[in-house]
């Protein structure tokens, strides 16, 4: 896809936390009667989990007319209304029915996807399948895909050896204004690496042909190039790729290089952006498949990372203030099967493209019941602060890093980042968090707690009051766990397009919170 610039958003605070004197924890003599207890323990809480790696903030773009790509099911909506600080035990329940995952759209290999659009039909390419070198699909909703039966490069460029026959990766297709561009990975016949051609078309349908007399980017001694993806700025095209280090125990960079117009020439020298590095260990040593776009000013390189052949393949990102870097990294990636929930294996390799409501969707394969095919899965798309969030990946906040009234932040060495809210007390005490949604509609809140309640000496099951944008919507239930060990309940919350709150106040007994989680 050729991508260009457009918008963004900011990130959640830190909040002021007010710290105060763990008491002593049941069990320790030091307590004074049941209700001290019960508050003591309370004090026992945990900290976020950093589920996926990723930061603590979402962004999305506001919905259009479209209903989103990856809209979940309807569930009954509860409790509207205001809520009091603290909820009576008779408040409304929160439901505990979940949002599902993003299905696929096309349910079938169709790994490394590319997607121009061209008129109000969408175009979509991948690596080989099927007899074919380059597979290719249509659709005029991201949602619903006609598969062509045609090899859309029938022929590859005489510098290519297809040994194995159809080893034909990662298309990028683009229009040059006179047509259409492909570049595409191969094997070159000279070096033994692989390396990215070129081939031309009048249409998006194909066929295209190879054009030159070699490969466009063929860096032998950094392992070849794979992977390459089209950027367009200030009337300027620059190709993306990876040079293939892994192959032969070397760096993997992705680099930004000036092309022609037209993607047949260089134009210039490479720029290296970003490689596999020691503190990302979820790189697993490499990283691949660049994307870069330009959003509220700032720019954005996603990117996949691992072995695309297990469930630790990966999509991380970074940004930066100018194209050419330097670009920092996210402290993790942003989709994972964990972040799935496992129901995508390996998600990655991914595309953005405009949808028709004029929003952002991530296009990008993923293995789903049969582990043996990459499929195509489509999801709603929005950044915060460079942050990429797709609707259907759960991203974690932090409850250290939430908004903390009359409660405090401890040490708690069994949760997340070490640290835990606790103290959630008072009858004004409450955790609020900020989170940013996709797009608007049933979203899953998973709250990580600990519950050490006690009544007359046996454990008993506490809660919170929940309230989102300001209103009230029922209670949180949590069953007992004992203090310093930590369960998930999963609710589900209705959540507008942007930025929203989400407070937990005091309900009853004494719960501590570690995080929130939202898909």
């Amino acid at each position: 896809m050729d991508h260009r610039n457009e918008h963004g958003d900011g990130r959640p605070r830190r909040a002021d936390v007010r710290r105060r004197r763990a008491d002593p924890p049941i069990g320790r003599g030091q307590g004074r009667g049941r209700a001290a207890r019960e508050r003591a323990a309370s004090r026992r809480g945990f900290v976020a989990t950093l589920a996926l790696g990723g930061a603590a903030c979402l962004a999305a773009l506001a919905g259009g007319a479209v209903a989103p790509v990856t809209a979940p099911p309807r569930v009954e909506v509860l409790a509207p209304g205001a809520a009091p600080a603290v909820l009576a035990p008779a408040a409304a329940q929160v439901s505990a029915e979940r949002t599902a995952p993003p299905a696929p759209v096309l349910d079938q290999d169709f790994a490394d996807p590319d997607v121009v659009r061209v008129g109000r039909v969408y175009h979509a390419y991948a690596t080989n399948a099927h007899g074919r070198n380059i597979q290719h699909a249509t659709s005029t909703d991201l949602v619903h895909w006609t598969v062509d039966g045609a090899d859309v490069l029938p022929e590859v460029g005489a510098w290519v050896t297809l040994d194995p026959p159809g080893h034909v990766w990662a298309p990028e297709v683009f229009d040059n204004g006179d047509g259409f561009t492909l570049h595409y990975t191969a094997r070159d016949r000279a070096g033994g690496r692989q390396c990215i051609g070129v081939a031309l078309a009048d249409s998006p349908d194909g066929p295209f042909r190879p054009a030159g007399d070699g490969p466009l980017v063929c860096p032998t001694e950094q392992g070849g190039a794979i992977d390459a993806s089209s950027y367009t700025e200030n009337g300027a095209r620059h190709l993306l790729w990876k040079s293939d280090g892994n192959c032969c125990r070397r760096d993997t960079w992705l680099h930004l290089q000036p092309v022609s117009w037209d993607g047949t020439r260089v134009t210039g020298d490479p720029v290296r952006l970003v490689r596999q590095d020691e503190p990302h260990s979820w790189e697993q040593g490499l990283v691949e498949a660049p994307t870069l776009v330009k959003r509220d000013g700032r720019y954005v390189l996603l990117f996949s990372a691992g072995d695309y052949r297990t469930d630790g393949y990966a999509a991380g990102w970074a940004t930066s203030d100018t194209l050419t870097g330097p670009y920092v990294k996210g402290n993790g990636p942003f989709m994972t099967t964990a972040s799935f929930s496992g129901a995508i294996g390996g998600p990655g390799g991914q595309d953005v493209v405009t949808g028709p409501d004029g929003q952002d969707r991530i296009l990008f394969h993923g293995r789903g019941a049969d582990g043996s095919r990459r499929v195509l899965y489509a999801a709603d798309l929005g950044f915060a602060d460079g942050r990429p969030v797709v609707r259907g990946s759960r991203t974690v906040y932090e409850a250290e890093l939430a908004r903390v009234h009359l409660a405090s932040v401890r040490e708690a060495p069994k949760a997340g980042g070490d640290r835990a809210v606790g103290h959630i007390d008072e009858p004004g005490s409450f955790v609020e968090f900020r989170v940013f949604a996709a797009s608007a509609g049933r979203h899953t809140m998973t709250v990580r707690y600990g519950n050490g309640s006690l009544d007359a000496g046996a454990p008993a099951a506490a809660s919170h009051g929940l309230t989102v944008n300001g209103t009230g919507a029922g209670v949180v239930d949590y069953p007992y766990t004992g203090w310093d060990e930590w369960r998930s309940r999963e609710v589900p919350v209705d959540l507008r397009a942007g930025w929203n709150t989400l407070r937990l106040t005091k309900g009853e007994r004494y719960t501590e919170l570690d995080a929130v989680e939202v898909a």
